[in-house]
This record gives C-alpha cells, sequence and structure tokens, in this order.
C-alpha cells in the first residue's frame, strides 16, 4: 500500500509524508508531533520522527532557524519502497529560495537507496549535513559533511547558516564526569542499562552508543537486535547484550489499540517501576519529548512512577538514577525550562541532548563491564 501510495503521490508532484509518520513542519506550521522552533535558512527531512524533533529543537536552542522538516515514514528508505518520499523532500528543499543549508536524518535503510539519497544531497548545491544512524558512510562527496551524532547534526547545521566552520563532536569529559558518577555507590546487584523509550531514533542512537561503549571496553560479543524476530525478545527491543536492554515503546506493537506514549505515559511508567523492583538496573535511560500532540506536562506525569520506582530500588538494597534526555523548545506550550526543573525535582539527571544522555549510558555501560572483570 505504501508503495502504490507513493508512486501516486510522485506521479501528481505531491509528498506523501509517512506512513509511520508522526513529525512535519511546514513553513513553521507543525504537522502531528512537532517543536514550536524559530524560522530560519535550515531544511531537514528525515525517515524518524523523533530524529527530526531532537534536531529541529536543538537548531532553535543553539539560536538557529528552520525552513521546513519534512518527515518520510521509517520504511521511506527500504529497498521496496526506494527512498521516493525522501528524494522528493531533498528535491523541494534544494528547490525552496529559503532554504540555504539541508539536514538529512535517517534511520537504518537499504544501502543502495541511502546512496541514491547521498547522490540526491550532492547534486543539491547546498551544504547539507548527513547523520544516518548504522547507514552508509558519506565518503567523498562534495558539500556533504557526515555527523557524529544528533547533537553534531544541528550543531553543524547552524555554523553553516551562519557561514562559521563546522565544529567538531563535543568533547567527552561531562559525559565521562556523569558516567562516573552515577556508578559511584551503586550495589553490587545493579549491573545493567535500561532504555525505556517513546522516540524509535533516540532509542537506536543510544543502542548504537552503547555497543560501541562496550566494544571499546573489550566486550566483544554483542547481540544488536533490529527486531524482536531475532531474539525472542519484548517486541520493540532495539538493544538485548548482557543485562542491557533498550525498549522503543514508540513501536507498532504498543501504540495498536492504544495512544503513543508520547501522549499516554502509562505504559513506560509500569515498565519503569517493574524494571526498577529487580534491583538490577544501574541506569534508566528516558526521552522526554515536548511539542504539539505530546502530553501536557510530562514531567508531571512520570513524578508519581519515579517515586514508585526508587521505594521498589531501595526495597531492593539499589539506588534508583535516571538520565533523560528533554526534546523541546522554550516555545513549546510545555516549557522546556518548567520541564527540566520538575524532572531535575523528581531526582532525574537531564542531559543537554540525545547525543549526551546516548554517551553517558554508553561509558555507564563500559564502567560496569570494567567492574566485573
Amino acid at each position: 500500500d505504501e508503495i502504490e501510495l507513493k508512486r501516486l503521490a510522485t506521479a501528481r508532484g505531491l509528498l506523501l509524508m509517512g506512513p509511520d509518520c508522526g513529525t512535519a513542519s511546514i513553513g513553521g506550521a507543525p504537522l502531528g508531533f512537532a517543536n514550536a522552533v524559530r524560522r530560519g535558512p535550515i531544511g531537514v527531512v528525515g525517515s524518524s520522527g523523533t530524529g527530526l524533533q531532537e534536531v529541529t529543537s536543538l537548531i532553535h536552542r543553539l539560536g538557529g532557524g528552520v525552513s521546513h522538516a519534512l518527515g518520510t515514514g521509517s520504511r521511506d528508505l527500504y529497498e521496496e519502497v526506494g527512498g521516493a518520499t525522501f528524494l522528493a523532500a531533498v528535491d523541494a528543499l534544494a528547490a525552496d529560495p529559503e532554504t540555504q543549508v539541508l539536514v538529512a536524518v535517517a534511520k537504518p535503510g537499504a544501502p543502495g537507496v541511502q546512496a541514491r539519497v547521498l547522490e540526491r544531497l550532492a547534486a543539491s548545491g547546498k551544504p547539507t549535513v548527513v547523520y544516518f544512524l548504522g547507514g552508509a558512510r558519506v565518503g567523498d562527496r562534495p558539500g556533504i559533511l557526515e555527523a557524529h551524532d544528533l547533537e553534531h547534526a544541528a550543531r553543524c547545521a547552524v555554523a553553516l547558516a551562519a557561514g562559521e566552520r563546522p565544529p567538531g563532536p563535543a568533547p567527552s569529559d561531562e559525559s565521562e564526569a556523569w558516567a562516573r558518577q552515577i556508578v559511584a555507590g551503586l550495589s553490587p546487584g545493579q549491573v545493567a542499562v535500561r532504555g525505556l523509550f517513546a522516540g524509535g531514533t533516540l532509542a537506536q542512537e543510544l543502542s548504537a552508543a552503547v555497543v560501541g561503549g562496550l566494544q571499546g571496553a573489550g566486550v566483544h560479543r554483542v547481540d544488536d537486535v533490529a527486531d524482536d524476530a531475532s531474539t525472542g525478545g519484548a517486541p520493540g527491543e532495539v538493544l538485548r547484550v548482557g543485562p542491557h536492554r533498550v525498549l522503543d515503546l514508540g513501536d507498532d506493537a504498543y501504540t495498536q489499540g492504544r495512544p503513543h506514549p508520547l501522549i499516554d505515559p502509562r505504559l513506560r511508567n509500569a515498565e519503569l517501576v517493574a524494571q526498577a523492583a529487580t534491583g538490577e538496573v544501574a541506569l534508566f535511560a528516558i526521552d522526554v519529548i515536548l511539542g504539539t500532540g505530546s502530553h501536557p506536562d510530562p514531567a508531571e506525569a512520570l513524578r508519581p512512577a519515579i517515586n514508585s520506582a526508587r521505594e521498589a530500588a531501595q526495597a531492593r538494597g539499589a539506588r534508583l538514577e535516571i538520565l533523560a534526555s528533554l526534546c523541546g523548545t522554550d516555545q513549546d506550550a510545555q516549557g522546556y525550562e518548567r520541564q527540566r526543573a520538575g524532572l531535575e525535582a523528581a531526582g532525574v539527571r537531564v542531559a543537554r541532548s540525545s547525543s549526551m544522555a546516548a554517551a553517558v549510558a554508553a561509558r555507564v555501560a563500559a564502567l560496569l563491564a570494567e567492574g566485573s572483570r
């Protein structure tokens, strides 16, 4: 059905954003889940809804602005679909006089389709930043910069739009310090990093970082899963390695017949309390996403579950540690700073970006592995 619909859209010169696409901002008008960001010269296209939200929010918080953000649907870069909407969106942004810099964000797709997208981006004639999670490398393509993570993509785009030299990846000093603070004083049974995510790309970003951290710590056998079918794990499980797990609770398996966790946090709240009660979790990593369509006060909605999880962990002699990436802006109705204050008042550590949260979680997993040998 998706292939047929996208062929029809192409024939009519239209963009079909989706299926499985919940985010877009057209000329500042939000569609679905989206954040309030200032207008500007940066155009973003992505096969990732929460990836688009994270990058556009970071661009705003870094002082930049967004012309349009176009979501393609998470399966658009599959071989069968062929990148139909991604390619059309790149063409639209390339032809848009307001858009001076392009950003492309994608979940893993077929290498051949990713290569076609990169060729189209290179032909756009506009400076471009690319972050393909687990995907094809950019290689030697003039005008295209490969970002290290979502935060780096936003920083590079803002720099290019300002006519400045793009920065390198963020230094690891702060992430290292946070990881060591988290690990210090854990009980011997606290050995696991657990991710409970509403956003699929943010879950995959953290999972990839944890795998890299474990490999860097000398743990060479990892089972980095793409879906539960290969492991017999839980639906939406994007990481299973040793005691570490990452769940994408926005997966289709969890949203059929019930609201998305961005709207209704009860499923994640219950999972947080249940896993804390095992006493084995050293760090919970979560995402909190603001904007249109999302819960009106996600920090307050989390608070009762955090309190219950803390009591459950303490009953097993464990300490509750929660690390949140907070996606949003000061212009969102929920209020970025108000949500940050609410989370921190509940004892949650709030990272400046999903990429920093992923780096901290990866380092915690590595320190736990090093301490177990």
